[in-house]
């Protein structure tokens, strides 16, 4: 299923994240609720001067922001690119905003944040 495609989250899931989410990215909150049900996405990774890496990113889901999610994403189909990260379930919805974010912006490339990379690649630690 593609990004456009997505059927919102109903209101009683977007309640319960809603607490976790900055005021002004809530109205793309059911969108990302949807996508982080769908439990995996394909896309690529945007590299200045190169061309474009495809991954694909898988996690579990919870029905609770403050659960763990771990994410595992494996780029170009090579198990020696596969990384893995654990984070709260309301902070990897808020990083499928800014995938959301993202493709409207560009319409075409569906892709993380640099944020969500650092943290992928456990640079910030």
């Amino acid at each position: 299923m593609s990004i456009p495609q997505l059927k919102p989250a109903d209101d009683k899931e977007v309640k319960v994240y809603a607490p976790f989410c900055q005021e002004s990215r809530r109205r793309f909150l059911p969108q990302a609720i949807a996508l982080y049900k769908l439990k995996s996405l394909e896309g690529a990774r945007k590299i200045d001067g190169g061309d474009d890496v495809p991954f694909v990113a898988s996690w579990n889901i919870s029905s609770l922001p403050i659960d763990l999610t771990r994410c595992r994403v494996l780029f170009d189909g090579n198990p020696e690119l596969s990384y893995e990260v654990t984070m709260q379930s309301s902070e990897f919805v808020s990083h499928l905003i800014e995938v959301l974010l993202n493709f409207h912006r560009t319409r075409t490339v569906v892709d993380f944040s640099k944020p969500f990379y650092r943290k992928l690649m456990r640079m910030d630690e």
